[in-house]
């Protein structure tokens, strides 16, 4: 009796570490569509406070890269198999995607999340891929970790690499997957960065953004369908991944394509997978409700010009050849920002500038900084600067300049005269 009773609790124990350990998309509670239609209508409300269950959140541009809403997003966190966005760049960057592949006994003994691979399988790089990204397989993710590096560490060297050139500072990856680790980590907003550069590679795209997908093992086909439950049902989705492991808690991130603003949300330790459907689905609504891309270029030339048509005459460049001193600013970071609604008439600009200088000032001279600002809030500063050259007087020039009195004074004394 007691050897049974402990066999019992020796099975029990092992599959409640299999889901600490191995937890990911698989292991989620589900709901049907009219109940994800009845989110998506309860969530799309908007209001003038943004409130999420997740404890870390961001909303970034993907015209100026900069965050337009976060929450903790600089914050350290477990990121589950959101992983697999960086995975599928190594893939996409590094591999031939005809190439077969034959399955390990490693790969196939993956837990988690799985596409259902078996020792000695045979599949394309590219239904790795899709397998990878549409069914978050784990066991996907070491096949294409083995087959391009060799081996997962080195695979994670890669990763890393990358991470690295894309001067990530709060990312490290060990694994192609995702599952828990104390070293393998991101932030909100560098792992944006990471869907945003991926989402640039055509491949990984079309990938991210299928929602059906056949794929063949062996030659047999099987049938995979996207885990991304906003794709396809919310307006503008076009991607991107779907996580989950206990110390990361239910993520998704998003892409979104409205009338060519483009954004990327990303939700991470949300408590359930209705909450990051709901937080992502409120976090995508409150971006587009309360912000919108202007060109700021065009403002900020209407008032640079305005400024110089009253401060102009007032820049003076001692012993200069020329009187006309013409100014410019560099190029803004960003042409197209990313303002709240209500403060597009609260664009304005600062200008610091040197009024008086000495000839000769070669083009580029910086003689002061303009800042752009929206509100109180300085979105961007550039130098202003010298047009073009400004020469120093010569003696030629002084030479004319003396003919040229001496003519006005002897015109004045030959009209006298004739008074």
């Amino acid at each position: 009796m007691k050897k049974m009773l402990c066999v019992f609790f020796a099975v029990i124990l092992m599959f409640y570490s299999y889901n600490i350990v191995y937890a990911d998309d698989i292991i989620e509670e589900d709901f049907n569509q009219k109940d994800l239609q009845d989110i998506i209508e309860t969530s799309s409300k908007t209001s003038d406070e943004l409130t999420l269950n997740s404890r870390i959140a961001v909303a970034f541009d993907r015209n100026s890269n900069k965050v337009i809403w976060g929450k903790d997003e600089n914050k350290r966190t477990a990121m589950a198999s959101t992983t697999k966005i960086m995975t599928s760049i190594i893939v996409a960057e590094n591999s031939n995607l005809d190439d077969i592949v034959t399955i390990s006994a490693k790969a196939a003994g993956t837990g988690g999340s799985r596409l259902g691979l078996k020792k000695d399988d045979k599949i394309s790089m590219r239904d790795l891929l899709y397998g990878l990204m549409l069914r978050s397989g784990n066991d996907a993710a070491v096949a294409i970790a083995e087959h391009i590096g060799g081996d997962i560490p080195s695979f994670a060297e890669l990763m890393n690499k990358k991470a690295k050139e894309l001067n990530l500072k709060d990312t490290h990856f060990v694994t192609p997957h995702g599952l828990d680790d104390p070293d393998h980590y991101t932030t909100a907003y560098e792992l944006a960065k990471i869907a945003d550069y991926a989402l640039e590679n055509k491949t990984i795209a079309k990938v991210v953004s299928t929602k059906f997908y056949t794929i063949n093992i062996n030659g047999y086909p099987k049938d995979l369908s996207n885990t991304n439950e906003l794709l396809g049902n919310l307006n503008g989705v076009n991607g991107v991944k779907t996580g989950f492991t206990n110390n990361a808690g239910r993520c998704l991130v998003t892409s979104v394509d409205r009338n060519n603003f483009n954004i990327i949300t990303v939700v991470l330790q949300a408590d359930t997978k209705k909450f990051r459907t709901q937080d992502s689905i409120k976090l995508i609504e409150y971006i587009y409700e309360n912000y919108t891309p202007v060109n700021i270029k065009t403002i900020v030339d209407e008032k640079f010009n305005e400024w110089c048509n009253i401060n102009k005459k007032r820049i003076t460049i001692e012993k200069a050849k020329t009187s006309t001193i013409d100014i410019s600013y560099n190029n803004l970071q960003n042409d197209i920002v990313v303002v709240k609604k209500r403060d597009l008439d609260n664009i304005t600009i600062e200008i610091n500038s040197i009024f008086n200088m000495q000839a000769p000032v070669e083009a580029n001279t910086i003689i002061g900084t303009l800042k752009v600002k929206v509100k109180d809030e300085i979105i961007d500063t550039e130098n202003v600067c010298i047009k073009n050259d400004v020469l120093k007087k010569d003696v030629k020039d002084y030479f004319f300049e003396c003919i040229k009195v001496f003519k006005k004074f002897e015109y004045k004394e030959w009209f006298y005269s004739l008074c």
